[in-house]
């Protein structure tokens, strides 16, 4: 059995990248926080990624490239240089 279609937030780069973009248009509050749900708005709602998409997405953005910088808190995340650097 197949899928009827290929889900476009599937891949976790693919996703990291949306949630960067999402990132990039909120503007940065106290000391450079962008509150997750700025990010995860978005992503959910509008992209229509589900939540597992989502995680991947940005566990990728955090853990293997380095993008953000995710708050224990879960509330907030900041963009590292790295991330700054992916749109310049």
């Amino acid at each position: 059995m197949t899928m009827k279609e290929d889900r476009r937030w599937a891949d976790p780069e693919k996703a990291a990248r949306r949630i960067m973009e999402h990132a990039r248009a909120f503007e940065p509050v106290q000391d450079g926080r962008i509150y997750i749900e700025k990010i995860n708005y978005p992503m959910l709602d509008q992209d229509k990624a589900t939540p597992a998409e989502y995680w991947a997405g940005l566990k990728y953005a955090e853990e293997t490239m380095k993008w953000l910088e995710y708050h224990e808190s879960g509330t907030f995340v900041r963009m590292t240089q790295a991330g700054k650097d992916l749109f310049a």
